[in-house]
């Protein structure tokens, strides 16, 4: 099954916020377009980025490769300090391992390929947030309310 995504540039209402150029923002899913509504909006992210740096991360074929966070975000917390995110953002379905069915088919060898690189970054990532000190989190859509 063919997976068709959302995808288009997006426009932000407080371009000032963003941290690289405001122009060129493209969401990926209509899921990724609600998160950055999300971040260009709200009063307490006072900037945001989206693909506008990589992690370096060795793939499940041992070879080097880069993975583009989605997004880069900076939060004033309640009690007035701010604080780092990186942020992962995925259909909750793919934030899992896919289950074994009773027959191996080519869509399900596809799906572990797939969770196996996701991993790979996420690992990566998280590695490299806590050498920042910031903090690495996959979002779903489960988190957007």
């Amino acid at each position: 099954m063919a997976y068709k995504y959302k995808q288009g540039k997006y426009v932000p209402r407080f371009p000032e916020k963003y941290r690289g150029d405001a122009n060129k923002i493209i969401f990926r899913s209509g899921l990724e377009k609600k998160f950055f509504h999300h971040f260009d909006t709200r009063k307490n992210i006072l900037e945001w980025a989206s693909e506008e740096f990589f992690i370096m991360y060795d793939g499940p074929d041992c070879k080097q490769h880069r993975y583009f966070v989605d997004v880069w975000v900076k939060v004033k917390t309640k009690d007035g300090h701010t604080k780092e995110f990186i942020i992962e953002i995925k259909p909750f379905e793919q934030t899992r391992p896919p289950k074994k069915p009773s027959r191996i088919t080519k869509a399900y060898k596809r799906k572990v390929a797939e969770y196996l690189v996701n991993k790979a970054k996420w690992d990566a990532a998280e590695k490299f947030a806590e050498k920042n000190n910031i903090q690495f989190t996959i979002m779903t859509e489960r988190d957007i309310k």
